[in-house]
């Protein structure tokens, strides 16, 4: 290119990155730093753009530059974006792509995941991340499929089962992609006998490469690595019958320094230490972090967060890796915000604990100890010793979860959402019978992994805040249950912008840059488990959680933009429907309270009050159409929309939920009048 061709380049760009922020810097953008194409961005999974267009300076010129109405369901992804076309999935996995800079739809594609999940489809509600790589989109489904998406024509480019059809594994996650091969956990370690396991495939052919089992299986059928020898001696004989759990259902980091992934394990299964190992033994390689060789899935090292875990408290938040100088010296670390309440930093060199300080209120232990990596347990606080219930502090969503955070290479903070709550647990039954007591408080935080120290913090609404990102520009990105979606000051916290997004926002943004524009995009609405407490218990706001009306939306904003969201829908009326022929019975209701918490509690929420993952049955009319109530549970008859089919309850059972809905829409608002014995839930 001559000098003239060059000049005319220069100025050309330098015009549209006027055009789009005013009196904003014109500069080139790096193409590494363009896209957004993982969970995370990059392989140390920073959650962090280089991209500084928007900064606080010209922040108040952020307007909506288009957005995009999505289908009713679970939306608590984050996005990805790469070469102009964002993509996002939603519901169970339906996959979106979309023009970068305009939102006009090019192609979606749905697995059609309810159909094939059977059971499975009771345990979750959708997937929270996906990526893209090499000219294709990959995404896990309920069912345990890895699926391969052409990304220019939305079809499959091959499909592999990484579960059994007939256990009760399914993925939430999202995949981990690095030289040319894709990583994938699974979740269901909390609801049978299930053994935890990751495999890795070939992004070309969905060829299995390798797989690495988390908890040692029967010993009688021999090990398939050391690791698992030598994980065995951690627990009691016989107990590998419980499946041991494990799971990796989110947190992969792959780093190509040491050619290493790290996985996150979840906790280990069932809950009491005691049922499931006689109280014996650390339990590897539950609530661990291992490194393992990224060719061959070879163990490399682990460190346990929480030995003999029994509270839920699982390290498979995500982890990222950096370069931090510790006491004058440059240290190569492994970062994570645990749901036990510790913020680690890990030596990821040989997994030896640099140091680890509580980010939210933690009771189970006073410290860690840095001698031995362990943690220094509260006097009886192991409920599968007590004979009393236990209040333990973080409670089992954890002091973080796995709403991600962000590190800032520019500030050396990491961006928090952190949860203050507590839970009471007692070894009643099997898992721990578990209660809200209430005080549920959530923050963002500002993290100095060096002092292990914050640095600043802004209260947050409810008991979650959403996923934040940072970037180049020295602004934090969150989304909040309050339906804003605001931005902070990096270095102070100072909230320098806001927006009305008309619902909640729980997952990530992400920003990118396309034709010299900086965009950030987010998508709107609520999901997950949270739907379990209903919106009575998710703190002190005013937000609408309303499961029918509340938006589903992709949202993009740019310095400049002129898009309009239409006007916030109504929420639906929480008005029983008619109801002639209904009674009072308590017994009847009791009768029906036992089968809903054991059945429709995940999704439709305590006393029946949902909080967003399911629709509110009390203002149903379906709730007085006998007929039209079995044939969603038995039949199956909204299968295609998500609502799993129960079809082993027999029509007596079905009619005694039926009932206790009808119950509680007599009731209206108010919490339920009567008494549950032990329920037992699960984030």
């Amino acid at each position: 290119m001559g000098k003239s061709a060059k000049l005319r380049l220069a100025v050309a760009t330098a015009a549209v990155l006027l055009l789009a922020g005013g009196c904003d810097r014109a500069k080139p953008v790096d193409p590494a730093a363009a896209d957004w194409p993982g969970f995370g961005r990059t392989d140390d999974v920073h959650h962090y753009s280089p991209l500084d267009q928007i900064r606080a300076g010209n922040i108040g010129k952020l307007k909506l530059a288009w957005s995009y109405d999505l289908e009713p369901g679970h939306s608590v992804t984050a996005p990805v974006e790469a070469g102009g076309v964002v993509y996002v999935a939603t519901r169970h996995s339906v996959v979106t792509a979309l023009d970068a800079s305009t939102g006009k739809l090019i192609w979606e594609y749905d697995p059609k995941a309810p159909e094939a999940s059977g059971k499975k489809l009771r345990l979750a509600w959708g997937i929270r991340g996906l990526a893209y790589d090499n000219g294709r989109v990959f995404v896990g489904t309920q069912d345990g499929r890895l699926i391969a998406i052409d990304a220019k024509t939305g079809k499959p480019a091959w499909s592999v089962q990484t579960t059994e059809l007939d256990d009760l594994r399914f993925i939430t996650g999202p995949p981990r992609l690095f030289k040319g091969k894709v990583l994938i956990g699974h979740g269901g370690g909390d609801v049978g006998a299930t053994r935890g396991y990751v495999t890795c495939y070939d992004q070309a052919t969905g060829k299995q490469l390798w797989r690495f089992y988390t908890v040692p299986g029967d010993p009688k059928a021999g090990f398939e690595d050391p690791a698992q020898e030598m994980a065995a001696k951690t627990w009691s004989d016989g107990s590998w019958k419980f499946g041991g759990g494990a799971v990796v259902w989110h947190g992969l980091t792959y780093d190509p320094e040491f050619n290493r992934v790290y996985i996150g394990t979840g906790n280990a299964e069932p809950w009491n230490h005691n049922v499931r190992s006689k109280a014996e033994g650390d339990n590897l390689f539950s609530a661990s972090i291992v490194a393992l060789d990224a060719d061959t899935g070879k163990y490399v090292w682990h460190y346990q967060e929480t030995p003999g875990e029994e509270w839920d408290y699982d390290a498979s938040n995500d982890m990222q890796t950096a370069t931090l100088t510790i006491a004058g010296q440059p240290r190569k670390v492994l970062m994570q915000a645990s749901k036990n309440g510790f913020f680690y930093v890990i030596d990821r060199t040989n997994g030896k604990l640099i140091s680890a300080e509580p980010i939210a209120k933690v009771t189970w232990a006073s410290k860690i100890d840095l001698v031995t990596g362990r943690p220094v347990e509260a006097a009886g606080i192991r409920y599968s010793k007590a004979n009393s219930t236990v209040e333990v502090w973080p409670g089992f969503s954890g002091g973080h979860n796995w709403l991600p955070g962000s590190f800032s290479p520019r500030t050396g903070l990491v961006y928090l959402p952190t949860s203050d709550h507590p839970a009471l647990i007692s070894n009643t039954v099997i898992d721990g019978s578990i209660v809200r007591p209430g005080g549920d408080k959530s923050f963002l935080k500002a993290w100095d992994p060096v002092a292990q120290k914050a640095v600043w913090t802004v209260p947050t609404p409810g008991m979650w805040g959403g996923g934040a990102i940072a970037t180049g520009g020295d602004v934090v990105f969150q989304g909040q249950i309050d339906h804003k979606f605001n931005a902070y000051d990096a270095k102070t916290g100072k909230r320098l912008w806001t927006f009305d997004t008309q619902a909640p926002v729980q997952g990530a943004p992400i920003s990118y840059s396309v034709g010299g524009v900086q965009y950030v995009t987010v998508v709107t609405g609520w999901g997950g488990s949270l739907g379990v407490f209903g919106k009575n218990n998710l703190g002190s706001w005013t937000a609408n959680l309303d499961y029918r009306t509340m938006p589903r939306r992709v949202l993009t904003f740019a310095l400049n933009g002129k898009a309009v969201l239409p006007a916030a829908p109504a929420p639906t009326p929480q008005v029983a429907p008619a109801d002639a022929d209904y009674a009072p019975d308590m017994a009847r209701a009791q009768q029906g309270m036992m089968l809903f918490m054991m059945n429709c509690m995940l999704c439709h929420g305590t006393d029946a009050i949902a909080g967003g993952a399911g629709p509110d049955l009390r203002w149903s009319p379906m709730s007085v159409s006998k007929q039209g109530f079995n044939d969603i549970v038995r039949g199956g008859g909204l299968l295609s929309r998500g609502m799993p089919k129960y079809d082993e309850l027999t029509p007596d059972q079905v009619e005694a939920i039926r009932f206790y809905v009808r119950a509680r829409a007599k009731e209206g608002a108010a919490p339920t009048k009567l008494v549950l014995g032990a329920a037992v839930a699960h984030p």
